[in-house]
């Protein structure tokens, strides 16, 4: 039984993720959990679905603290002080869908060995029923938002500038203008009442989401703009013109900031060169797509920053759960000494193509190996997820879909990237 993806579990409320699913992977939880603390996003289904988790780790005698309606890291911060964390979210998903993510007590989330012992209790039915008088406590916890703000201020000094954050009717309305307004910061708020029909975008923040943030950041006149997605574990950026950063230039703007000298960052296999060329001198580790991979491995090797060019930020001083509460704290401390498009001048830029092909699923791993072969004698290969082949002046990613029909392909180059989109292109349909 595979319940878990790479950002937890996920799917349409109702159909795919249901009150009885949620029911048992409380109950399989609890059977090893005394106490965990539970939170939610606003979508429509949450509460539904965290009574029933609350109900599961109940029944299996484990104390139940709700914290409420929060942003993923801020129940990832309030998990410090228990067993576990569960936080009732479907993220950057549109507004049908809802989902479950577990997170250990150093914000690091389920690792694959943890999500594969829920699934195999509850496909066994292996649960645990106490007795009457050994059922789990509820209780309410009040101060996980303010926690938060205090320990993202502890590390933050803030500035008197403009910035407008778009919220897109998600959780972060619960904590970042009122952390922002904290540092100094002149707010204005857009989407930010929490509604999770989410009306006014859809919540993952790319540049097509972010128009209103890229246009009030130019009438407003602000220095910066923050966009989240639902439960604002995800933050993305616009410069003070209005114009939408890409998940790789943050990455490096961060990771410039964050480390220093012979440093350590992990990121997923479709990064980009930005980073590497970013950070002379230090190493850069390339992950399977998702940030509980990245996350595994930046704390497997103590790394010093890690993330995702999707707006996934993972700060190890903090917590190995991404931060966009954190990341847009950081981001002002940033902007205070260089404006935002300074620091995206400053990076290389390399031109990348996009593809994708049509691939049977039935097919995909005969057409994989077939194309791996092909690939192998154009440079160092990398099968951690696809194949990532490195050259010396660009790199290509054949990558299959893991929900279409489709193989993705992706090239970077710092020259001749038309020539080499076409060349692996042209591989890909010969082994079709």
């Amino acid at each position: 039984m595979k319940l878990f993806g790479s950002s937890g579990i996920r799917g349409l409320a109702n159909v795919e993720v249901t009150v009885d699913l949620a029911l048992k992977v409380g109950m399989a939880l609890g059977k090893s959990k005394k106490t965990a603390v539970i939170g939610r996003d606003p979508r429509v289904a949450g509460e539904m679905i965290e009574l029933a988790v609350i109900s599961g780790l109940m029944s299996a005698g484990c104390d139940v603290i709700r914290v409420g309606l929060v942003t993923t890291p801020t129940l990832a911060y309030a998990a410090r002080n228990y067993d576990c964390g569960v936080m009732i979210t479907a993220s950057h998903n549109p507004a049908p869908d809802v989902g479950i993510k577990l997170w250990n007590s150093d914000g690091m989330a389920f690792d694959s060995v943890q999500q594969e012992e829920i699934e195999n209790i509850i496909e066994k039915e292996d649960f645990v029923y106490v007795s009457w008088n050994m059922v789990g406590k509820i209780s309410i916890y009040e101060n996980a938002v303010r926690d938060h703000i205090d320990m993202i201020r502890s590390h933050s000094t803030g500035a008197p500038i403009r910035v407008v954050i778009d919220c897109g009717g998600g959780a972060g309305g619960t904590i970042t203008p009122f952390l922002l307004r904290e540092m100094g910061c002149e707010v204005i708020t857009l989407n930010s009442q929490l509604d999770g029909h989410f009306p006014a975008r859809n919540p993952e923040p790319n540049d097509k989401n972010l128009w209103m943030l890229k246009k009030a950041v130019k009438e407003f006149e602000a220095e910066l703009g923050i966009g989240h997605d639902g439960d604002a574990d995800r933050m993305m950026a616009v410069d003070e013109n209005g114009i939408f950063l890409s998940g790789d230039e943050m990455l490096a703007i961060f990771a410039r900031y964050e480390c220093k000298e012979n440093a350590t960052v992990v990121v997923p296999v479709d990064t980009s060169m930005i980073v590497d060329d970013a950070l002379p001198g230090s190493t850069v580790i390339h992950t399977k797509v998702g940030d509980v991979y990245v996350a595994e491995e930046m704390k497997k090797l103590k790394a010093d920053f890690g993330g995702e060019p999707s707006g996934s930020w993972i700060f190890p001083r903090i917590s190995y759960c991404p931060d966009g509460i954190y990341a847009a704290a950081l981001l002002v401390d940033i902007v205070k000494e260089k404006k935002l498009s300074l620091l995206r001048d400053e990076l290389p830029k390399y031109p990348t193509l996009r593809s994708t092909v049509v691939c049977d699923n039935s097919k995909k791993a005969k057409v994989m190996e077939a194309i791996s072969s092909k690939l192998a004698t154009m440079g160092d290969v990398s099968n951690i997820d696809g194949i990532r082949v490195d050259m010396e002046d660009g790199w290509v990613l054949v990558r299959p879909s893991g929900t279409e029909a489709k193989i993705r392909i992706t090239a970077e180059a710092r020259k001749n990237v038309e020539e080499l989109h076409a060349k692996v292109e042209h591989i890909v349909q010969g082994c079709l």
